[in-house]
């Protein structure tokens, strides 16, 4: 790798996603970051019970490393054991549900236009798109990002999409939460508090329904998103 290479350590997040592991894994794998770009792949499984566990545990691909915790702590506790565990300049989340697409990663390191950029997050509302599948979801996210720029002074469209990329150094300083769905909300919150910019770029979405596995619908949404207000909130008054 040259000096003008980064490296870009996807983490999937995998829990019970025996159906598409495989193909999430090898859709990162495949994926083109363009020339100045190298990735690893470190997969996090938070315990799963559906066979999801013993698929990663026949992994031998030199280029994917498989982390499995030894019982379920969440998404977010998944994915700062994959910063942890990562080597990269960056780090990108990238869902096993297949919600997101791969390709679109490209698109992110390609917003990257030097060391100054810290984040690049994908937006599934940019141009005036509405492609959830719930109306509570999506009336939900518009508020929590409409109230977080007023609160830290930014330009988000769409705060809690999965597909987020972020410089490794300064993620590490932020003392990020491990509980639940935190980081999804937390990052952006308390990188905007510091006056960093996000940079966003349209990406593909394809919401899953409660039937196919969904997690954050009805109460369990709700119940996020008064967690995530409470978590603005509380870094806005500096906690």
């Amino acid at each position: 790798m040259s000096e003008e290479t980064r490296l870009l350590s996807i983490i999937i997040c995998a829990y019970n996603e025996q159906r598409t592991i495989l193909d999430a894994i090898q859709a990162v794998r495949d994926v083109d970051l363009g020339p100045a770009w190298e990735k690893e792949v470190i997969v996090v499984d938070n315990f799963s019970t559906d066979g999801t566990r013993e698929l990663l545990e026949t992994m031998t691909a030199s280029d994917v490393r498989v982390v499995f915790h030894a019982r379920n702590r969440g998404k977010s506790a998944s994915i700062l054991t994959g910063i942890k565990k990562a080597h990269g300049d960056y780090f990108a989340v990238f869902d096993a549900d297949l919600e997101y697409e791969a390709d679109d990663l490209a698109r992110m390191t390609a917003a990257v236009n030097s060391d100054s950029t810290v984040a690049v997050f994908g937006s599934r509302t940019l141009g005036g798109r509405k492609i959830y599948e719930y109306a509570e979801n999506y009336w939900g996210v518009r508020f929590l990002t409409w109230l977080a720029n007023q609160f830290f002074g930014g330009q988000l469209t769409d705060i809690a999409v999965g597909l987020k990329m972020a410089r490794l150094d300064v993620v590490r300083a932020l003392d990020l939460s491990d509980q639940d769905f935190d980081f999804d909300f937390e990052l952006p919150c308390r990188l905007l508090k510091r006056g960093h910019n996000i940079i966003e770029v349209p990406i593909a979405y394809h919401p899953r329904t409660a039937e196919q596995g969904k997690g954050l619908v009805g109460w369990h949404a709700l119940h996020t998103g008064l967690r995530w207000l409470w978590i603005l909130l509380n870094v806005r008054a500096g906690r």
